[in-house]
């Protein structure tokens, strides 16, 4: 049986991965790369903003001989708070840069900027628009005139102070690292790819730093992160569909993800992750044989687990899946919204 993954993996090239913890959280832990570079090293992610994942962090540099003053630059894939939450504290023991997709910091911006209590009105109202039950809001309700609110996740998440542009190469000095942009776990997840030989000389064009856009065993989320004053419609899956397919056309050596372990063959995981969402679209059209609310095709698709077994928290994640998943079908003309209903309900057509 393959034993723990150790804290510190060497990936050769001046490439290490660290195992930065996630707190009460099933995936366990963020992969955290470390990039060699003329000006000292870089971050791609951090992990979570939590005194045992710095203390991981911290040791886990240390036994590459890496103080964390001597960090040059920090460059985050996206901006959930396992990849960008010790960002800040990283940058502030060190004087790093950090950079970030302008679609990605807007979201940390206005994370920032909101008031628990003005997000908890907004996430009632969106809930309820999408059918959720009246026992599900009570506790919004309640957190919000109780005085009790808990903060934000994200709400302390350190402005970015550079911008990563797709398709360009970063400033990474002696290293060719290039931005591809990703759309679909967030607006503006990107994947890095290192443009240098492989060092163990795998076929292919270099490596690729993928955060969750690819992932050898997980289907990553993919939801809705809106500006609450905009109201353009997205299609953040559809904007995945079309990233997968531009990395799968990439061809590269090996995949170095944020979570679980690195993996060659990208382009048949690609393959695998579009043959899951297309089956996943059929299956749901399935259901929406009878009018349904997003809540409840959420309530009927198939998880990780029983609904009345997930979280009340995680059930916010899946509905939004599940209208992600609405969209793409309203915009291949596979659903439409029925007339007339409130809330609104989708029928296969």
């Amino acid at each position: 049986m393959q034993g723990p993954m150790p804290q510190v993996n060497e990936h050769g090239g001046g490439v290490w991965s660290l195992r930065v913890p996630i707190p009460d959280n099933p995936l366990g832990h963020t992969l955290v790369h470390v990039l060699d570079t003329d000006r000292g090293p870089v971050l791609v992610d951090t992990g979570w903003d939590d005194p045992a994942s710095w203390t991981e962090l911290t040791c886990g540099l240390a036994a590459l001989g890496i103080d964390v003053p001597d960090v040059h630059g920090v460059v985050i894939t996206h901006h959930h708070p396992d990849h960008h939450g010790l960002s800040g504290k990283v940058r502030e023991a060190s004087g790093a840069w950090i950079a970030m997709h302008a679609a990605d910091t807007d979201v940390v911006r206005r994370t920032r900027a909101a008031e628990p209590g003005t997000w908890l009105d907004y996430l009632a109202r969106k809930l309820a628009a999408v059918g959720a039950p009246e026992d599900h809001l009570v506790p919004l309700r309640a957190a919000r005139t109780s005085g009790r609110m808990r903060t934000l996740p994200g709400l302390r998440s350190a402005l970015p102070d550079r911008e990563i542009v797709p398709g360009e190469l970063l400033d990474l000095a002696g290293r060719r690292l290039r931005a591809i942009w990703t759309p679909g776990h967030t607006p503006g997840h990107v994947c890095l790819h290192l443009e240098e030989e492989h060092p163990s000389r795998l076929p292919g064009h270099g490596r690729l730093f993928s955060g969750d856009h690819l992932l050898p065993g997980i289907t990553p989320h993919i939801g809705l992160y809106e500006d609450p004053d905009d109201s353009t419609v997205t299609d953040p899956l559809g904007d995945y569909l079309d990233s997968l397919e531009r990395i799968g056309r990439l061809g590269v050596a090996e995949v170095l993800p944020a979570h679980q372990h690195a993996f060659t063959d990208a382009a048949g995981r690609v393959r695998e992750l579009l043959d899951h969402h297309e089956e996943r679209l059929t299956g749901l059209l399935g259901l929406l044989a009878t009018p349904l609310t997003p809540w409840q095709l959420a309530v009927r698709m198939e998880w990780n687990r029983p609904w009345d077994q997930i979280p009340y928290g995680s059930r916010n994640i899946a509905v939004s899946e599940a209208e992600a998943h609405l969209r793409r079908l309203v915009k291949l003309g596979r659903a439409e919204a029925v007339q007339g209903t409130d809330p609104v309900k989708y029928v296969a057509v």
